[in-house]
């Protein structure tokens, strides 16, 4: 596959994931506080989005390495949009109801990337490639 197909297929896992964190969240409130609410339906989301683009974005097996590392796109997500609506807001004086929707977008190749780089990586415990045996010289006389 593509690295355009695999950034295709991140766009749509997260537009699922966004829809599952939403419907968690409000499934959630009816009996739980918002905040606790919010973090188990981002839990929740998170471990949905790790195995969606795991199978389905980059066809790789999950483990627990990689499910480990996964919260990493997340971190790399909140630290790009924040700063960028900072940026946006206070430096560019742009409209704070746009700034977000702005960092967003321009987050989605970096979190592909983190994302991509996390998935995609060799696992430990895979044995390494073999080497290719080189033919036989042929002495011919």
């Amino acid at each position: 596959m593509t690295v355009r197909g695999q950034l295709i297929r991140f766009a749509l896992v997260g537009v699922v994931n966004t829809g599952t964190y939403y419907v968690c969240y409000l499934v959630l409130l009816t009996w739980l506080p918002y905040v606790a609410a919010h973090v188990v339906a981002f839990a929740l989301s998170m471990t949905g989005s790790f195995f969606l683009n795991s199978r389905f974005t980059y066809r790789t097996r999950p483990t627990w390495r990689k499910f480990l590392l996964f919260p990493l796109t997340n971190a790399a997500n909140f630290t790009i949009t924040t700063s960028g609506v900072y940026l946006l807001v206070d430096v560019l004086h742009l409209s704070s109801r746009y700034a977000p929707l702005i960092t967003a977008a321009a987050a989605i190749p970096i979190t592909f990337a983190v994302s991509r780089t996390i998935m995609l990586r060799p696992d430990r415990t895979d044995p390494p490639p073999e080497p290719v045996a080189a033919a036989p010289a042929r002495i011919e006389g």
